[in-house]
């Protein structure tokens, strides 16, 4: 029987509120900005300048293929992605951002950063070390639920 400092609902419980918490006030930064969550997840992931296939792009985005896809050709429409052959597999497709889109990142970039806010003395580092290791650990038991 596990003991009420081991009770999972009440992690998830505080998982859930952080998550929404944290969504709330960056959504707010990003309705002043013209952007969506899912948008400022792609461009975050794209702002590296590698280029990405569309299954990294949908795996960041939390989003299903379809939506992906619908998202992805709004920004093409906006002049913010473009999509490019893989030169090393032709089958697939990188996404880049666009110069305009990353002038787009940056200016929403610097106004997520000025409004998060800091945890301070490595509690954000402990925080984020402590998160990726919660996530591989349920991953890693997911077969056995």
């Amino acid at each position: 029987m596990p003991t009420p400092s081991r009770r999972p609902q009440d992690l998830v419980q505080l998982l859930t509120r952080a998550e929404r918490t944290a969504a709330r006030r960056l959504q707010a930064v990003l309705d002043d900005e013209g952007c969506s969550v899912e948008t400022w997840r792609v461009l975050a992931l794209l702002s590296d300048g590698s280029g990405h296939h569309m299954t990294a792009v949908a795996e960041a985005a939390f989003l299903p293929a379809p939506s992906l896809t619908k998202l992805v050709d709004h920004l093409v429409d906006r002049n913010l992605v473009h999509r490019r052959v893989d030169p090393l597999d032709r089958r697939r497709i990188l996404a880049h951002l666009t110069p305009r889109g990353q002038e787009y990142w940056r200016r929403v970039d610097r106004a997520v950063r000025a409004d998060w806010p800091s945890l301070g003395d490595g509690d954000e580092e402990l925080l984020r070390t402590l998160l990726d290791r919660f996530s591989a650990t349920l991953d890693g038991t997911a077969h056995r639920v």
